[in-house]
């Protein structure tokens, strides 16, 4: 969830420097804590989301600005779409693990007892 709500956020930054500031890739993803690992390649997600990151870091820079700012703004709903299904995803589970471990908190002050 946190690495596509970063990826949707420096997205957006990124359309925005294309358009008026024209700084690096680079000083523009600083802030984030995510994207500068997928920039570098070392943070990989496994299976189409890994694919996705791959292709959408393989595309940055390599064409002229109109173009860029074309693909980002593509981009742009593919990216809100993971961000929000992630999202649903995070909050369907993180409820089910919270209660798995008062559970099992619950399980072992039992059997200390």
């Amino acid at each position: 969830m946190q690495i596509y709500s970063e990826l949707y956020e420096f997205n957006e930054q990124l359309i925005l420097n294309l358009k008026f500031n024209k700084s690096s890739i680079s000083k523009i993803a600083t802030p984030f804590k995510y994207v500068g690992n997928i920039l570098d390649g070392s943070l990989t997600l496994s299976g189409s989301d890994g694919d996705f990151l791959r292709d959408y870091t393989e595309n940055l820079g390599m064409t002229d600005a109109l173009s860029q700012v074309d693909y980002l703004t593509e981009r742009k709903s593919i990216l809100k779409k993971y961000k929000e299904e992630s999202f649903a995803d995070y909050k369907r589970y993180s409820s089910l693990y919270v209660k798995i471990f008062f559970l099992i908190g619950v399980t072992i002050a039992v059997l200390l007892a």
